[in-house]
């Protein structure tokens, strides 16, 4: 079954499920993707939930429930914090939400009182306290999130569309799981360029890595600013470029005040973004290339449950799961088989593991560490197709699943859907 091109630009080569797609599109409207964060000790953020809680404990930081539509995790923490008055380094999260969808997610901000929280509604974010900790939120509290999807523009029968999501969900039941990929939101589906910028990164390459974030356009992107970035790209005029770069870009717009400035001061320009930004930059790459692996092992036929010799597990749930490494400088390779697919990829990237120590900026190396080959579907649930409200004669589906943190549900939905254009289908 063929992969679409911009699938394996991420190092996703593959389908692991070989029954039929139904096709059919996501967020044709953001809340046709709701998305609600559950913590390790079973608190819920929820949406819309049924009863305000009332805020309770003590501690030095609020727990908050942040509700965001169609809107970027670090530019809504960047607006909260101006909102209030307050660095953002005082808000913390536990994981990343999807940015086109409506989502749910715990925040937590240090000292701060319930009835100021209470006033930061705009913009189509809006934040409400749920009680006080001694603990600000982080990853390791987090357990997944719960997904509730709408597909739409299926040209499928009822009976059809049923058939081939039930042969995907055996499929997934033989497996033990889905694949554990990265999906596009880690790299930009419309520009998927953070897997190549971070690569410069870690080779050193600042100008190039710049000339990427900057100026490599994209034709999925909107015109002008695909326009602004081929215009930078073949004159590399930084002021002409902050002229014509849209406002919407605020990140690029922040390097170029500086490159302006200091036209060769690269590494001082990438000190205008967010470190988390650029945090994930380098993660991207590490996704990447743990996208190959995964992609390369399913190739060549090794099994994803149980392990062997030479090959790195984790103990998931009192089970034993098979893990496949996040390169850094200090995680090193599989051996046996598996190392040898993934040391055949770095010496085809000219990357090693020590690259991910990066002196000109510290704070975003990267030491790496260990991720299962497979995620757990938990309680998936299909409903009847009906009729599309806004498609005629084309049907749609709802469907609900959770996921545990750091699993991508679009790389669930690719197994149902097996989209030809990643783009058109919304992902």
């Amino acid at each position: 079954m063929k992969v679409p091109k911009l699938d394996r630009e991420i190092g996703i080569e593959v389908y692991a499920t070989k029954s039929q797609g139904i096709g059919g599109k996501i967020r044709l409207f953001p809340e046709d993707f709701r998305v609600e964060e559950i913590l390790a000790d079973g608190s819920k953020a929820q949406i819309e939930p049924d009863i305000m809680p009332q805020v309770d404990g003590r501690g030095r930081y609020l727990v908050c429930v942040l509700v965001k539509r169609n809107l970027d995790n670090i530019l809504a923490v960047q607006a909260i914090a101006q909102r209030l008055g307050i660095d953002h380094e005082r808000i913390h999260i536990a994981g990343i939400k999807d940015a086109r969808a409506l989502t749910a997610q715990h925040i937590s901000i240090g000292r701060m009182l319930p009835e100021h929280v209470e006033k930061t509604t705009f913009n189509d974010l809006r934040l409400y306290p749920v009680r006080f900790s001694n603990e600000k939120i982080h990853s390791n509290l987090l357990f997944g999130n719960q997904f509730k999807i709408i597909l739409r523009n299926i040209n499928c029968s009822s009976t059809q569309i049923m058939k081939q999501m039930e042969n995907t969900r055996n499929a997934f039941s033989e497996l033990g799981g889905c694949p554990n990929f990265f999906g596009h939101q880690r790299f930009g589906t419309v520009r998927q360029i953070t897997h190549l910028l971070g690569k410069q990164i870690l080779l050193g390459n600042w100008e190039k890595a710049s000339s990427i974030f900057l100026a490599k356009p994209s034709k999925y992107e909107n015109p002008v600013s695909r326009q602004a970035r081929e215009q930078l790209w073949n004159n590399q005029d930084y002021e002409e470029a902050l002229r014509n770069f849209p406002s919407r870009l605020i990140y690029e717009r922040e390097m170029l005040k500086h490159l302006a400035k200091r036209p060769k001061d690269f590494i001082g320009a990438f000190h205008r973004l967010p470190t988390k930004l650029r945090q994930l930059f380098i993660q991207a790459y590490q996704s990447y290339l743990f996208n190959r692996f995964l992609s390369q092992r399913i190739q060549r036929r090794l099994p994803l449950k149980g392990f062997r010799q030479g090959e790195y597990k984790l103990v998931i749930d009192d089970k034993e799961c098979l893990a496949i490494p996040l390169i850094g400088f200090k995680q090193s390779v599989s051996t046996g088989e598996q190392g040898e697919i993934e040391n055949e990829i770095l010496r085809s990237e000219g990357i090693n593991p020590q690259d991910f120590k990066i002196t000109a900026m510290p704070k975003i190396s990267s030491p790496g560490g260990l991720r299962t080959a497979l995620t757990p579907l938990i309680r998936l649930i299909i409903e009847n197709p009906v009729d599309d409200d806004v498609n005629p004669k084309r049907k749609m589906i709802r469907l609900g699943f959770t996921l545990k943190k750091g699993s991508y549900a679009t790389i669930i939905l690719r197994e149902f859907m097996k989209p030809s254009s990643p783009i058109n289908a919304g992902f």
